[in-house]
């Protein structure tokens, strides 16, 4: 008999229309790519826009644009969350009639910080329990009052096996606790969105930045949750600036559209991405597709990116 074969990923790029994207999100993004692209499987693109507050029209759009001139396709999509309201809300019954969940009055402020993928300095004090002696059903007697979904954080280490960090466990418990999926007056949070969405969509494999490594024990609690089968997950090391800060999307020196702006050569960010990543130690521009071959996940670097511009930006010849 032929050994079993695991059947090709389902990858995923899932942009954030809140500001424009920047070199972090590029390196991850060709990752992610790579990730699929070199064991034959197929990306879907999904568009995060369900923080509407921070959400910026022409960002979704620059978006696109963005992925294009880097070399990046896909072969579903894009998808947009805003327009998938219904599935969430299905699968909100679901935790609800199985009391995984329970109605929380509590600070409004973690309340409206829940739409969006939260990071290492977003994290706040650990949920106390106020509200966790509810059910599900007393949400009925709140009327127009605002209130959160929170998830019912079982006891104990989550672990996962991290393409890229090795074996992970880490205690939900310890990482803020019960933790908010939905607003009744605003929808579902990001941590029940990608969820769904991923196994909705058939991702089996989810690769994005180091930052969002608390939330994989939450995601992977909701998959369990509602009966579902979590992907493989891995998570790349940041990029840094010369000054040591993580790239965020308010750097706009590095956004994508300043660089393509001032005619920076794709195909030379790719070479430079490519080198960063331990797949060659020359900087040979290049597209995406060039890599496939040589894609090497065991070959990325622990330790975050130390971006240097000057390196890259301009071709010394």
């Amino acid at each position: 008999m032929k050994p079993s074969q695991s059947p090709p990923a389902v990858g995923r790029l899932a942009p954030s229309p809140t500001g424009g994207l920047h070199l972090g999100h590029a390196r991850t993004f060709l990752i992610a790519w790579l990730a699929a692209r070199s064991g034959g499987g197929r990306v879907i693109l999904r568009i995060e826009d369900l923080d509407a507050a921070r959400v910026r029209d022409e960002a979704r759009d620059a978006a696109l644009v963005d992925l294009r001139w880097l070399g990046l396709d896909w072969d579903e999509g894009p998808y947009v969350q805003s327009d998938r309201r219904a599935v969430y809300d299905d699968a909100l019954d679901r935790l609800k009639a199985a009391e995984r969940i329970y109605p929380c009055t509590c600070t409004r402020a973690d309340i409206e910080r829940a739409a969006s993928a939260p990071h290492p300095e977003d994290e706040g004090p650990t949920y106390p329990g106020a509200c966790a002696h509810r059910l599900a059903a007393d949400a009925r007697a709140f009327g127009d009052r605002p209130f959160a979904w929170r998830f019912r954080v079982e006891p104990g280490p989550v672990a996962w096996d991290d393409q890229f960090l090795g074996r992970r466990e880490l205690d939900p418990t310890r990482l803020g606790g019960d933790f908010v999926i939905a607003r009744n007056t605003l929808g579902p949070s990001y941590q029940l969105a990608v969820v769904v969405d991923d196994a909705l969509m058939g991702v089996s494999q989810v690769v994005r930045g180091a930052d969002l490594v608390p939330s994989t024990p939450r995601q992977i609690l909701l998959y369990r949750a509602l009966g579902w089968t979590p992907p493989r997950f891995g998570h790349v090391p940041l990029v840094v600036g010369p000054d040591g800060r993580r790239l965020a999307k308010r750097d706009g020196s590095i956004k994508l559209s300043t660089l393509r702006e001032q005619g920076v050569d794709p195909q030379r960010l790719i070479g430079a991405l490519a080198r960063s990543c331990g797949w060659t130690s020359t900087l040979t521009p290049s597209y995406p597709a060039d890599w496939i071959n040589r894609y090497d996940p065991d070959s990325l670097p622990g330790d975050p990116w130390f971006m240097n511009p000057a390196e890259w930006l301009v071709d010394p010849s």
